[in-house]
């Protein structure tokens, strides 16, 4: 059995699933402002949808990692170390990210005028995803 690509689909497979549970955080959170207010649901649509940003760095990096594992420019073992860890530190930062944008959501609603303000938050998390992937990258 060959293992060379089990690094790759680890940081791609764990991006994806911490994506997928930030937007449903987020999602859920603007249902509920959704229904009980009548007009800017699209911003509330918008923030929820952020977390999928970061499944953009895993499959970046699967792509490079399987190009350098072909290359045999990196090991197949270190090619499941990186894609371990960075994976879970995508997957972690699109979790909060997700809850970071519930909470914004939440807090928009009840003072629209903030709302500009709540993806200062956002940003910071997003960024340690970023950093992450630039680490990978380094690290290749």
């Amino acid at each position: 059995m060959n293992f060379d690509m089990v690094g790759p689909a680890l940081v791609l497979g764990l991006g994806a699933i911490g994506s997928a549970i930030g937007c449903a955080i987020a999602g859920m959170a603007s249902h509920g402002i959704m229904s009980r207010t009548e007009e800017n649901h699209g911003k509330f649509i918008g923030m929820a949808a952020l977390p999928s940003s970061q499944v953009i760095y895993a499959f970046v990096l699967m792509l490079v990692m399987a190009d350098s594992i072909k290359a045999k420019t990196l090991s197949p073992l270190s090619g499941i170390a990186i894609g371990l860890s960075i994976g879970l530190a995508i997957m972690i930062s699109s979790i909060y990210q997700g809850k970071c944008a519930a909470t914004g959501i939440q807090a928009a609603a009840k003072q629209p005028a903030i709302y500009g303000k709540c993806f200062a938050a956002l940003g910071i998390v997003e960024s340690f995803s970023l950093f992450a992937f630039v680490f990978a990258l380094l690290l290749m």
